[in-house]
């Protein structure tokens, strides 16, 4: 036999702190302007966006016990006085016939 004693609730267990850097950089154009010549710098950047999608499942578990009924239990065996259906039922409910016009 089983028996549920409650759910016990351990410590917590503390891990270490996870440490992240956050690094910023800010671009500047600067033209350089020369008395006979422009250059203009183009600079391209590329900001990449990290995604972190997360998804959750669920399980269940289901379990089944058979049993065998002890001798003189069975489903075959006729029942007591007392016991099951009374007259003019059947296993799906009442009979038909003259007392029950159904």
């Amino acid at each position: 036999m089983y028996i549920n004693c409650g759910t016990k609730v351990c410590p917590p267990v503390v891990h270490p702190t996870k440490c992240c850097v956050i690094n910023k950089c800010y671009n500047y154009v600067v033209p350089e302007i020369h008395p006979s010549h422009t250059t203009t710098v183009n600079h391209i950047n590329y900001n990449h966006v990290h995604s972190f999608p997360h998804t959750e499942s669920c399980a269940t578990e289901v379990t089944n016990t058979e049993s065998i009924a002890p001798p003189g239990m069975g489903y075959g065996m006729p029942l007591r006085p007392g016991f099951g259906p009374g007259p003019g039922m059947g296993p799906m409910g009442p009979m038909g016939g003259p007392m029950f016009p159904y």
